[in-house]
């Protein structure tokens, strides 16, 4: 019995793949980034970028 590849996405702030969650089933379409720590380091640049 063969499985489905799981999809992937890019991660914007690392640059690493990262594939689909059972806990991301419902929501999907809306993660952007690998971890927490991506996603907080991503608000650190954009905070940054509008401060200069």
């Amino acid at each position: 019995m063969k499985t489905k590849p799981l999809l992937q996405k890019i991660c914007p702030v690392c640059g690493l793949p990262f594939s689909w969650r059972k806990k991301w089933e419902r929501c999907w379409d809306e993660v952007r980034y690998c971890s927490r720590r991506c996603r907080s380091q991503r608000k650190k640049t954009v905070n940054e970028e509008t401060l200069h």
